[in-house]
């Protein structure tokens, strides 16, 4: 997928006619300042870090300026913040607006229903999965008539809006609809959706393109996601990897196993950091160099939890312990292993000749590497 920047979304959402605040983009302290000097960007303004991770609010990549002095100063404090493992290279100035109300508005896939969904809350400006299910109204939507009246309707009826703001958000949801389909996007959020005088105003744009659908839009070739650099070497190569913000490595194979071991981790007080699922795979050189990625990532401790399948035992049992080898000793980390299943008294040698002892309860497997982290365990 690819996940746009605030400030590239809002860029979509001006082609299809969403009403935005009047801003701009800046990389530098004095290039927020100019944009505030010039009148490009109206005081009293914000200034918002330009981040994939959610929650700028409350992490300080954030803030309100209502004079020169105080944006350059902002934007002074956002830029080369570390946020959430991101480092703020942009920043968006906007206008602040005088807001009656924040609302949620959103369209996304549900992947069950094999449908497009439209999600309407009257409860904006917060994560929206902190609002009670019974707050939030979700609509399947039928691709081929798009978006109908009735459901226009039945979204202005959950967002409270009669009059003049309900006719705006009969237009919004119709420009929503087109940036959707003709973008191929898995998810287009407004949140908020502020009601401004009789009218509506996207104060904020996430926007997720398909991944297979970027043949037809160039544009967003270059643009840059939220994997890490280790992720971006991971995707190169063909390998499941996704970096946390924990400190246990998990090498897992199949999406329910690896989700399982995660939970289990965190269940024994563990902070899982890195994960690499290595289901379908039955090469050891791809296990190894999968493994010897994850020591890039310099985990506290590693655990492998492996289902032999398709993925056999020895196969992994093999790749892990080639790799070990290759792991200078000063960057080497405990190694905690369950393997079960398809060859496992082959795997279970394999390790056991390299000095590497099997776990069979998962229990105790998973309690034994978070303490070899320094959990709770």
């Amino acid at each position: 997928m690819v996940k746009l920047a605030e400030w590239r979304g809002k860029e979509v959402f001006r082609k299809y006619g969403i009403p935005l605040p009047q801003g701009a983009v800046a990389r530098s302290p004095e290039e927020a300042d100019s944009l505030v000097a010039t009148g490009q960007v109206p005081l009293p303004c914000v200034i918002k870090a330009q981040v994939l991770a959610g929650g700028r609010g409350k992490g300080g990549a954030v803030q309100f300026a209502n004079s020169r002095d105080e944006a350059r100063a902002a934007a002074a404090s956002i830029l080369g913040l570390e946020f959430k493992g991101e480092r703020v290279r942009e920043l968006l100035l906007e206008e602040k607006l005088p807001i009656a109300r924040e609302l949620y508005l959103a369209l996304t896939l549900d992947r069950a229903a094999r449908m497009p969904i439209l999600i309407a809350s009257a409860h904006g400006g917060v994560e929206i999965e902190s609002v009670e299910d019974r707050e939030i109204d979700r609509q399947a939507v039928h691709p081929f008539p798009g978006l109908t009246g009735y459901e226009k309707r039945r979204a202005a009826k959950v967002l409270g809006l009669s009059g003049a703001p309900a006719k705006a958000l009969d237009r919004l949801l119709e420009a929503l609809w087109r940036v959707f389909v003709e973008e191929d996007a898995e998810l287009v959020e407004i949140n908020p959706l502020a009601v401004v005088g009789a009218g509506l105003v996207a104060l904020d744009a996430k926007v997720i393109v398909e991944d297979d659908a970027t043949f037809r839009h160039p544009e967003y070739a270059e643009i840059r996601d939220d994997r890490t650099p280790l992720e971006e070497i991971a995707r190169e190569k063909e390998i499941a990897f996704v970096q946390l913000d924990g400190n246990i490595g998990v090498i897992a194979n199949g999406a329910g196993l690896t989700m399982a071991t995660l939970d289990v981790l965190k269940e024994f007080g563990g902070r899982p950091g890195v994960f690499l699922d290595l289901g379908g795979t039955d090469d050891p050189k791809k296990v190894t160099e999968a493994f010897l990625l994850m020591a890039q990532a310099k985990p506290t401790a590693v655990f492998l939890n492996i289902f032999g399948g398709v993925t056999k035992c020895d196969t992994v049992a093999k790749g892990l312990v080639e790799a070990m080898g290759q792991v200078p000793k000063a960057d080497r980390f405990p190694l905690v292993a369950r393997i079960r299943g398809n060859n496992e008294k082959e795997g279970i040698e394999i390790l056991r000749a390299a000095g590497i002892t099997s776990v069979p309860s998962l229990k105790e497997s998973a309690q034994s590497v978070v303490r070899a982290a320094g959990g709770s365990a």
